[in-house]
């Protein structure tokens, strides 16, 4: 085999309040042999922050320990498992319900070990797909992966695995160094309003510290900005509610809904996202 890698690494990311997390936490309950990393689990401590307008400033690169999250693409890529013996060993989410209300005592799943991840304390709310599609998407992928099909016993344990990694700065220039560990890069889009609304109904976030709850007009001054000013350089004129580049994704490699607008519905996502990766999948069954 060619590839001896052990993870195949499919990069979600988007805006605060996109869908990111939702959709992670489905694709872990449609795929076998999959396992979610989160961004939001290498933040810097809070003493080590920047600080921009007058407010701690956790939605920029400056934030995060790039160095940390590159070891950890890296290790998992050739392993198929986390780091062992460090924090980065608590990253890997054991939610079971979908993950999108608050659970009880994790239960492990065969395929993935029951760990303590910061993000996974967090609700992103009610699901927004029906227990029915999620079903009827499960039962696709379980086709697409039987006996006789092409990829037939590619998402198995000691084979290969699939990792979700979830965040909200994956595609800025700055990242350069970990989108080459990514093999799917998958972007949400969304507006600036839906954004803003979705965000300012959080309750808030666990982190090393305890909770954070945005104080007033962080979302303003801080979330959006920042992402605009990351993402601009996909964007034709630097608009990031406008048309995506299609020269700058056809080089990077980043997918998007690019004719479907802002705000997609999750289900409609759902499905493209599934698309996507089963695509992606083929491409490399085949090359190994």
């Amino acid at each position: 085999m060619a590839d001896q890698r052990k993870a195949f690494i499919v990069g979600i990311s988007g805006c605060s309040s996109s869908g990111k997390t939702t959709l992670a936490r489905l694709l872990r309950d449609i795929f076998p042999s999959t396992m979610i990393l989160h961004e939001d689990d290498f933040y810097r401590p809070e003493t080590e922050l920047p600080t921009r307008n007058g407010f701690l400033d956790w939605d920029c690169v400056e934030a995060l320990s790039v160095p940390d999250i590159e070891k950890a693409l890296a290790h998992i890529r050739a392993s198929g498992t986390f780091p062992v013996g460090t924090r980065l060993s608590a990253s890997l989410s054991s939610r079971t319900d979908h993950g999108c209300l608050p659970s009880g005592p994790s239960t492990k799943r065969k395929s993935q070990p029951t760990v303590d991840s910061k993000e996974d304390q967090n609700s992103v709310g009610q699901c927004p797909v029906s227990d029915a599609k999620i079903g009827a998407m499960r039962e696709m992928v379980a086709g697409w992966l039987r006996e006789g099909k092409p990829v037939h016993g590619l998402l198995t344990e000691g084979k290969l695995r699939l990792c979700l990694f979830d965040g909200f700065l994956l595609y800025s220039r700055e990242m350069e160094a970990i989108m080459k560990l990514i093999d799917v890069k998958l972007f949400l889009l969304v507006s600036r309003q839906k954004a803003v609304q979705r965000r300012e109904a959080r309750d808030g976030y666990v982190t090393l510290e305890g909770f954070w709850k945005d104080p007033p007009g962080y979302v303003e001054k801080i979330v959006w900005p920042n992402y605009a000013g990351a993402h601009a350089w996909l964007f034709e004129n630097g608009d990031v509610e406008g048309r995506l580049d299609s020269k700058v994704l056809a080089e990077t490699g980043i997918m998007a809904q690019v004719d479907r607008g802002l705000d997609v519905d999750m289900e409609t996502t759902l499905e493209w996202a599934v698309e996507q990766i089963i695509a992606q999948l083929e491409q490399f069954a085949g090359s190994v």
